[in-house]
């Protein structure tokens, strides 16, 4: 009799370990996974999202892994975003509210208005930063009329932006939209600095947060040179794109850079999909802005990262992760962004 009594309370102690290993393991859950898709890793976005990602795998140890991805830039972070292949991104602010919307290069594709899509916080400005190769004559945009110039890879952001600076100059490198003026070649940043260096080519757009690692390599070699757009330009093209602003490159921003560049910006921001949990994103919303030293050692884009820049060209309604550390900090939320 005792010797079953002993049994019974074996098997019932047996039952109860087993009750709590079902109860405590979720809470012992592995560590969120975190990949962020960035751009090409001639750029600041993949620097500065490998960044954010050891401070993230660093300082949330146990809780989150997170990693970088290499990527075409903002169109297929989109992409990669709606395919649940990454969970955060990096981004052009003025594509990601085409996306959002689905309007200029996104009406009527398949999939959007991509109305799930969440802001968390503006990075930095993204410098549209036109390159020219030394001896190629061109001084202005405007000189670029039968040259060979890279406008970025394929549908990245990067391109996007080329074809509405371009516009606005009365210049056309797409076969489907006129006269071909401009001579396109399709490559990532790097190439195309290799290509400049090497004269194989007239002009290349650069964007990104300065100093860009592409165009210091360039101007370092003194194969090239930035040029700056006149201010009737400047103007015109932020009145049509209003996420447009200018932004000058002050001289000594790059080796060889003696003057002054005028040229214009967008935000960069970070951004997510509405089905990411609100504990993930407060956690790597909160991570940012404490260790925000750690990012401007990675790129000195990154000094702008702070909490009174938080909104600044944002268009995208915020994630509520996101919101509850805004309003932890006492920071005010625009109506437009607040979802």
């Amino acid at each position: 009799m005792k010797k079953s009594a002993r049994t019974v309370s074996l098997f019932l102690l047996c039952i109860l370990v087993n009750i709590l290993i079902l109860t405590v393991l979720p809470a012992m859950a592995a560590p969120y996974r975190v990949n962020i898709a960035t751009a090409t890793t001639g750029g600041a976005y993949y620097p500065i999202g490998n960044a954010m990602a050891q401070i993230w795998s660093k300082k949330l140890s146990g809780k989150v892994r997170a990693s970088a991805q290499a990527t075409a830039g903002t169109p297929q972070n989109i992409e990669l975003m709606m395919n649940k292949e990454v969970q955060l991104a990096i981004g052009q602010n003025g594509v990601c509210y085409y996306a959002f919307n689905a309007v200029e290069s996104y009406k009527g594709m398949k999939g959007f208005p991509y109305k799930e899509m969440r802001g968390m916080f503006t990075l930095y400005p993204n410098v549209m930063q036109w390159v020219v190769r030394k001896g190629s004559g061109i001084e202005s945009v405007s000189h670029m009329r039968g040259k060979r110039i890279v406008p970025g890879q394929v549908a990245s952001a990067t391109e996007i932006n080329s074809r509405e600076m371009l516009e606005v100059y009365g210049l056309n490198y797409m076969k489907d939209k006129g006269e071909v003026s401009v001579r396109a070649e399709y490559l990532g940043y790097n190439e195309a600095g290799d290509q400049i260096k090497n004269g194989q080519l007239d002009a290349t757009h650069i964007a990104g947060g300065v100093p860009t690692a592409v165009v210091i390599d360039i101007l370092s070699a003194e194969a090239g040179q930035l040029i700056s757009m006149e201010p009737d330009k400047v103007a015109e093209i932020c009145k049509r794109y209003p996420w447009y602003f200018p932004f000058t490159i002050s001289a000594g921003t790059y080796p060889k850079q003696d003057k002054d560049v005028q040229t214009i910006a967008l935000s960069n921001i970070l951004f997510t999909d509405a089905g990411q949990p609100d504990e993930l994103i407060y956690m790597l919303t909160k991570a940012i802005y404490e260790f925000h030293e750690e990012l401007v050692l990675a790129h000195r884009a990154m000094a702008f990262t702070i909490e009174e820049n938080a909104f600044k060209g944002m268009t995208l309604p915020l994630h509520p992760g996101a919101v509850k550390y805004f309003d932890e900090r006492g920071i005010k939320i625009p109506d437009e962004i607040r979802p």
